[in-house]
């Protein structure tokens, strides 16, 4: 008797045992199925989905190139501090782009419920672009087909990870005074892209867009104003749109410094106050491009493919400029523009997400080097100095070490680095 009873009892605990794996089994076929089969449509703008421009480039040169293990560090540190959607830049120049969405295979490969899916950039260059005369009325043909074929190649290779490609980034704009493009050409490439979609070479729910600053979509002056935009904002699935109030404080300071009611405030206040308006001036911009798409009967989503603060500079925006770059107005920047764009709808490409100490290598305190809101060598700056109390970091790292916190924590030692922000009415516009 006591024998049946433990075999019946044994059975039983098996019975339970296969049907609660079996239950485990069918919710996690069903989440990993779910995470495959979501689309561009329904990330952009789904505050769930957070964004974030992503290089991997730790060397003062982009030819030394991160590996897939350290990639796969990165992905790690992202995906903890919430973030599932990175944009990346070049397709075959450097060959980041097709080292990140193997290392991001790998991970689906080891849990299939990671998430992390990419905005795929393909960089266009006009004729003679980096050159002494380039012609900013024709393009680099053969370099701007390598760089469309292989963003092809690679959204065929990775449709469960690649589900935006855009072409080009800030190609248009005029400042881009090495390299810009008409809008003409950025319409035939995404107009080449829809076509591939139509014919079942790309998947349709694929979108295409191209990436780059407000007022080459209309946002701003009316030498932006021109028939192949038109036709361009037409032809996207979304225009990603670029805003820097960081750089204005140097070139168009209207919205920067203390205003004269202001002085009285506290500096804490005087800070925010400045910073409130940055966010305004951004938001300002993103609405002067929907105002502009509107005006042409056009009704599609317009999210932002990059904005960011930067957390130190040795010249325009530091110091000895227009006292905007430190740890702390970076982590208010970051902070204001994400309730905003979370409350409207509007996916943030946040730049960036780690530094990347190439972009200005002759000068190490220069602002391009800091925009990360992680050191080159993965320490947490101020903005994630919550998510490294809550623990969401604990064993991970970047090349081995550790995610601490920029100035050991101490915020008081932070802060004496922080610069108010001048007086408005001492304040020089650029002429």
């Amino acid at each position: 008797m006591k024998n049946s009873l433990l075999s019946g009892l044994m059975l039983m605990s098996l019975m339970i045992s296969f049907s609660c794996n079996q239950q485990k089994n069918i919710k996690e076929e069903k989440t990993v199925q779910e995470v495959k089969n979501i689309t561009a449509q329904e990330i952009l703008g789904n505050p769930d989905y957070q964004a974030i421009s992503y290089g991997g480039f730790r060397a003062k040169s982009r030819d030394t190139l991160p590996t897939v293990g350290q990639l796969k560090e990165d992905m790690k540190l992202l995906a903890a501090a919430n973030f599932k959607v990175i944009r990346t830049y070049n397709t075959t120049k450097f060959k980041h782009a097709a080292l990140v969405l193997e290392a991001i295979r790998q991970l689906k490969n080891e849990d299939p419920a990671f998430e992390m899916y990419v905005m795929l950039g393909a960089w266009i260059d006009c004729e003679n672009a980096f050159t002494a005369n380039p012609n900013h009325d024709g393009e680099d043909e053969e370099a701007n087909a390598a760089e469309i074929g292989k963003a092809v190649a690679l959204a065929k290779e990775y449709p469960d990870i690649v589900k935006i490609i855009a072409v080009g980034n800030e190609a248009m704009v005029k400042w881009a005074a090495s390299y810009f493009v008409q809008p003409g050409v950025i319409l035939k490439w995404v107009n080449h892209l829809q076509d591939l979609k139509a014919n079942g070479e790309l998947p349709e729910d694929l979108w295409i867009t191209s990436s780059d600053n407000f007022a080459s979509w209309g946002g701003g002056g009316p030498e932006y104003h021109v028939a192949e935009l038109d036709s361009l904002i037409k032809a996207v699935d979304y225009i990603s749109l670029h805003t820097y109030p960081m750089h204005d404080t140097h070139y168009n300071p209207d919205f920067w410094g203390v205003l004269e009611s202001e002085e009285d405030l506290t500096d804490s206040e005087k800070i925010d106050k400045a910073m409130e308006r940055a966010r305004d001036y951004a938001m300002a911009q993103y609405r002067n491009t929907m105002a502009y798409m509107k005006g042409l009967g056009v009704e599609k989503p317009v999210h932002i493919g990059e904005t960011g603060w930067a957390s130190a500079s040795n010249s325009f925006y530091g110091p000895n400029g227009s006292h905007a770059t430190d740890e702390y107005k970076e982590a208010l920047y970051y902070q204001l523009i994400r309730d905003w764009s979370n409350k409207e709808g509007i996916s943030c490409f946040y730049f960036e997400a780690f530094d990347e100490i190439w972009k200005d290598a002759q000068n190490p305190g220069g602002s391009e080097n800091h925009f990360g809101l992680f050191t080159v060598d993965g320490q947490a700056k101020y903005v994630l100095w919550d998510k490294v109390d809550e623990g969401v970091f604990e064993g991970l790292g970047r090349d081995g070490k550790p995610v601490l916190k920029t100035y050991n924590g101490n915020k008081e030692a932070l802060l004496q680095e922080v610069l108010l922000p001048p007086v408005k009415k001492e304040v020089r516009v650029e002429g």
